[in-house]
Parts: C-alpha cells; sequence; structure tokens
C-alpha cells in the first residue's frame, strides 16, 4: 500500500469519528436544552381550599425563565395573575400563584428565557370543572344558631308607677307661734272641765245654802223686831 492510500484511509477515519462525535454531543446538547416542552401548568386547590395555578419547570439545564400567568376572557387577556422567576432540574421545580379561579376558565401561560425561549405552553390552561370550597362553609340549617328571644322585662326594669298620696294620711297643717297644750290637758279643750270640777261645785252650793240660809235667818230678825 503506497503513502498516499494510508494517507488518505487514515484521513477518512478522522472524518468518521469527527462526526460521530459532532452528532454525539448534538444529541447530548438537544437533550440539555431549554424547550417549551419542559413547562406545564396546573389549576388546583391548597390545603384552605383556595384556588392555586402551579407550573413545573423540568429543565435539566437550570437554565432561568420567567413564568407569567394571564387569565383570559373570549381569547384575549383580561388580567395579568402574577410572574415568577424558576430555574429547572431534572425532578421538577414548581412556582405557584394564588388564584380564585372559576371552573371551566382558561389561563394562558408565557415562558421566557433570555435568548432561547419567548413562548406560550401549549395547550392554554382550562381550569376543571369544579370549584374549590374553601373553610369557611355556612353550616347547615339545623345548626344554624337560633335567634334568641326578646327578654321579657322583669319588675326591675318596669317602669315603676308614680307614688300615689295615701289617703290616710293627714295633710301638714301650717303650725302657729303658740305652745301646744300639756299632754294631760288634752281632755279639758274636749270637755271644758277639770277634775276639780265637782269639788268647786259642791263648795258653790254649800256658799249657796249658807248665803240663803243668812238671808232667810235675818228677815226673821228683822220681822220679829218689828213685831215687839
Amino acid at each position: 500500500m503506497s503513502k498516499s492510500s494510508r494517507t488518505a484511509r487514515t484521513v477518512r477515519i478522522l472524518g468518521v469519528a469527527s462526526a460521530s462525535a459532532a452528532l454525539a454531543l448534538g444529541v447530548a446538547g438537544n437533550a440539555l436544552a431549554c424547550n417549551i416542552g419542559d413547562f406545564s401548568a396546573a389549576a388546583s386547590c391548597d390545603a384552605n381550599g383556595k384556588g392555586i395555578i402551579t407550573v413545573t419547570d423540568i429543565d435539566a439545564s437550570g437554565q432561568k425563565a420567567t413564568v407569567t400567568v394571564y387569565a383570559e376572557l373570549n381569547g384575549a387577556d383580561a388580567k395579568k395573575v402574577g410572574e415568577q422567576t424558576v430555574a429547572g432540574t431534572a425532578q421538577g421545580a414548581t412556582v405557584t400563584f394564588s388564584e380564585n379561579w372559576a371552573p371551566k376558565t382558561d389561563y394562558r401561560v408565557h415562558v421566557t428565557v433570555k435568548g432561547i425561549l419567548d413562548t406560550d405552553v401549549k395547550p392554554p390552561l382550562t381550569t376543571p370543572s369544579t370549584a374549590c370550597k374553601t373553610s369557611e362553609t355556612t353550616p347547615p340549617a339545623s345548626q344554624a344558631p337560633k335567634p334568641s328571644a326578646s327578654p321579657t322585662p322583669t319588675s326591675s326594669t318596669a317602669p315603676s308607677a308614680s307614688p300615689s298620696v295615701s289617703s290616710s294620711t293627714a295633710p301638714a297643717t301650717t303650725g302657729d307661734n303658740s305652745p301646744s297644750p300639756a299632754a294631760g290637758s288634752s281632755n279639758l279643750a274636749e270637755t271644758g272641765a277639770s277634775s276639780s270640777t265637782p269639788m268647786i261645785a259642791g263648795i258653790a252650793g254649800g256658799l249657796v245654802v249658807i248665803g240663803g240660809g243668812a238671808v232667810f235667818f235675818g228677815m226673821r230678825r228683822r220681822s220679829a223686831s218689828k213685831s215687839g
């Protein structure tokens, strides 16, 4: 085999090896490259029964991505729910957005990776047909508290009547400055006599009798003297 033939064969072998290495590197690069297929979104309820939207990134290259969520209405953005940054892992890294979502509502999830991605997750997120149930539930009618009855007014709270003036109470009279009669002489004003009245009457009667007798004897002596 000539020298030129050996050289050409060596070049072909090196070319095949280089191509194989490039293909292997290309496959590995595609496996590690960040793409929109690494992202997924789901609507669920948290432990308190409130709505949330969770976006998962399984990009093993760990590229930092910005995730923005929009609520859709008639195919257009109705409001921006929020925006967060996530760095993917092979096991999956997640970001959570608080959202009181309504059943069967569409949300657009947009992913931006500088120089690599700027697109939406496909298909758009559609929420479940059943809304979340919060922990603050209304008690059944059987357990509803009964309205308390109006308190019956007691005697202490009832309006008291105006005190009436007793008919047995004598009206107060205006006093004068004359001294009050003694307790023992109260009967004198009623009877006009005291306990010594009979004795005085007896003495007076005796004096009348004596006076009458004296006049009688005086008149007899005068008649006798005239007749003598």
